[in-house]
């Protein structure tokens, strides 16, 4: 009984060798290797700002910009009087682009007789391409004194996002 216990476990033993050997014979490992890299690229920018027109005896100034910030810094002389500048914004990068947020805030505290009038800003900006929109500041042409106060200031946020 003792013997045919062990033939049986012996047996067992060969069964699960077998098995072991089977499988790894029949067994395969796979391996997967992968590699990304981001190749986009965002490159919204302002590219110029240049003077259209602007009334007899006014100074434009000389406008400046950066790849973020525009400033000029107008000299208007009698009601009635303005300055246009336009804004060239490019997409220089391979991502599109959508416009996300625009903010033209005149000083509160400013003159009174000083007003700003923007265009509208493109609400998408596809990779290569450019938009402009104008900035205008005008003396108010109906005022009838010259106001204590004779500077205003615009603060101006133009954000586009990736679409």
């Amino acid at each position: 009984m003792k013997s045919s216990k062990n033939i049986i476990i012996v047996a067992l033993l060969l069964v699960i060798l077998t098995m072991a050997v089977g499988y790894s014979a029949f067994a395969t490992q796979l391996t997967v290797n992968g590699t990304a890299e981001i190749i986009g690229v965002w490159d919204v920018k302002i590219i110029n700002i240049a003077t259209q027109e602007f009334s007899e005896g006014c100074d434009p100034g000389d406008p400046q910009y950066t790849n973020t910030s525009i400033t000029f810094n107008s000299k208007l002389v009698k009601p009635g009087d303005s300055i246009t500048y336009e804004v060239t914004i490019e997409n220089a990068g391979t991502i599109d682009a959508k416009l996300d947020n625009i903010i033209f805030q005149e000083q509160s505290d400013g003159s009174p007789a000083i007003n700003y009038v923007t265009t509208e800003v493109a609400h998408e900006l596809k990779a290569g391409e450019q938009t402009t929109f104008t900035v205008k500041v005008e003396y108010i042409k109906d005022t009838t004194e010259v106001p204590s106060v004779k500077t205003r200031t615009i603060t101006g946020i133009v954000e586009y996002v990736q679409k």
